[in-house]
């Protein structure tokens, strides 16, 4: 009699904001030079603009997974989410771009510039999220914070709420597996209820997550307003000249890391544009 197969948890079908434990060279990288990687990625992605330019910047992105020592399969899984908002991407672009008209049924039709702008746009998100994900898989949430803290130190002077701006955008990342978690724990519990989320039309899948959000929203302001109470007891003041249980270091394997992926990102587009 085979087994059943287990249903892998809904917060392995998002990966922003988890940290998944490892040694690696990623892992052992500084937060910042990590953060200055992704931001060159970014960048990139949006300058560059033909096949061979996206084929070197899927390399780059398989390179980096193979330094994080994460399972391709992994991210795959946990892109889930994203793939489907591609897809949607792609059928809108295929519809809503003019151009050369390929087929038309009515006023449907699908241009041949739609075509090509919807799948550039597709591997825009996927490669952007599947490297933001290195990023937070590598990296643990405090460590996150203060990287994003020390780089955006100058604008201390002119009084910008750089801790408190680090420490919120890092909080709401780690919330998103948190609030994964509770989802998936409320569907259960609507399950054992006689609750159906599987079967039905589109609309009827919509309709029976409705009453989800309520208990949801309630569990998330709950668990917020405990993360506030436990950091009142804690004396907790951002405003105040904080210091680093564990203070950041930059290493020489930063610099060198930083300096080959700077490489990495300039010849995709200096390549490209010489095309």
């Amino acid at each position: 009699m085979s087994k059943k197969k287990q249903k892998s948890p809904m917060k392995d079908k998002f990966l922003l904001g988890q940290y998944y434990q490892g040694e690696s060279l990623m892992h052992s990288l500084d937060p910042r030079s990590k953060i200055l990687i992704t931001l060159l990625y970014m960048i990139s992605l949006f300058i560059g603009d033909s096949a061979i330019f996206y084929t070197l910047m899927t390399g780059v992105f398989l390179f980096t997974v193979h330094l994080s020592r994460i399972p391709l399969k992994v991210i795959i899984n946990g892109m889930k989410i994203i793939i489907i908002l591609m897809i949607f991407t792609v059928i809108a672009n295929f519809f809503f771009t003019e151009g050369t008209v390929l087929w038309q049924l009515g006023f449907v039709r699908i241009t041949k510039e739609g075509i090509i702008r919807g799948f550039v746009m597709g591997l825009r998100l996927l490669l952007l999220v599947g490297f933001a994900s290195v990023l937070t898989l590598t990296t643990k949430p405090i460590a996150l914070t203060d990287g994003l803290e020390a780089l955006g130190s100058p604008l201390k002077k002119i009084k910008f709420p750089v801790h408190e701006i680090s420490m919120m955008m890092s909080i709401a990342l780690r919330f998103i597996p948190t609030i994964l978690e509770e989802l998936e724990r409320i569907m259960d519990a609507q399950r054992a209820r006689g609750a159906n989320f599987s079967e039905g039309k589109l609309m009827d899948k919509a309709k029976a997550l409705v009453p989800l959000l309520v208990p949801l929203f309630v569990s998330a302001f709950r668990r917020a307003d405990e993360l506030a109470q436990a950091m009142e007891a804690k004396c907790y003041d951002g405003s105040g000249n904080r210091t680093n249980w564990k203070p950041l270091q930059w290493q020489k394997a930063d610099s060198l890391i930083l300096i080959g992926f700077l490489v990495l990102f300039i010849l995709p587009i200096a390549f490209d544009a010489v095309l």
